[in-house]
């Protein structure tokens, strides 16, 4: 069952799980879609179905460009409009979703050491922003993900422009080299691009030798493309990538 959670007057917050008067449990927080959709939608929610069983709960927001039933295949072009406009809507997103973070963490539903969050596509764009400025996300996990706004076609005639440039995924690596970091993408995926997705977790690692981290656990699993432009992720992918989100979470294990 899904449940919202009116938690400011500006956004909403969704999840899936024991309801919040059970005390605080292990989060993962789910971006993809709209909230709803992201939570209960197949095939994108296959994470939160897998991970239903277990003690925990599986937060989401709607990403912008999603609300009001907006058709989810225009969401980019949404997001290109609103920076054409000057509006830089990933950094107004991502503050709601620190918010969101310690608002519930002011309520006593989550654990502080045990918080993860995860995306698809652009959701995993948006995670890895989430996770750059908000501490208490010790784990990312994205499937397919965005790197670069500027390899998107919806960002064509922006791609030049300072702060589309300045969200590349690669502007984070400082900020995220002390994460526990999955990634999943097929070997041929022209959509958001194999090799830039690669290029981000090579200079993860590279930002990691050089404030000598040794073995970042920082991981970028390639496979089969599948789907339209080779971006889709089977169940099987999601599946794996809930299954260890469990284990870093010391969610029981669901196998």
């Amino acid at each position: 069952m899904i449940q919202s959670i009116p938690l400011h007057p500006s956004f909403e917050i969704a999840y899936t799980g024991p309801d919040l008067s059970a005390g605080p449990l292990p989060a993962l927080f789910y971006f993809a879609l709209s909230a709803q959709d992201s939570l209960g939608l197949d095939p994108f929610n296959q994470p939160v179905a897998y991970l239903s069983s277990l003690p925990m709960r599986i937060f989401s927001m709607t990403l912008p460009g999603h609300e009001n039933q907006l058709p989810p295949t225009e969401a980019l072009y949404v997001w290109a409009q609103g920076m054409s406009r000057g509006n830089n809507i990933i950094a107004d997103f991502v503050q709601k979703v620190k918010t969101a973070v310690e608002m519930l963490g002011e309520q006593g539903v989550l654990i502080p050491e045990r918080i993860a969050v995860a995306g698809l596509s652009r959701g995993a764009f948006i995670a890895a922003h989430a996770a750059a400025i908000i501490p208490q996300l010790k784990w990312m996990l994205g499937f397919a993900p965005l790197t670069q706004l500027a390899f998107a076609k919806e960002f064509h005639e922006l791609r030049d422009a300072p702060t589309v440039k300045s969200l590349t995924l690669e502007h984070l690596a400082p900020d995220l080299i002390d994460r526990r970091i999955r990634f999943y993408i097929g070997n041929l995926d022209t959509r958001v691009s194999t090799r830039r997705c690669f290029d981000f977790v090579e200079k993860l690692a590279q930002t990691a030798f050089e404030a000598k981290i040794r073995s970042p656990e920082i991981e970028l699993i390639i496979g089969p493309s599948i789907g339209r432009d080779g971006h889709g992720t089977s169940k099987e992918v999601f599946h794996d990538g809930a299954q260890w989100i469990a284990e870093q979470l010391g969610a029981v294990d669901v196998m």
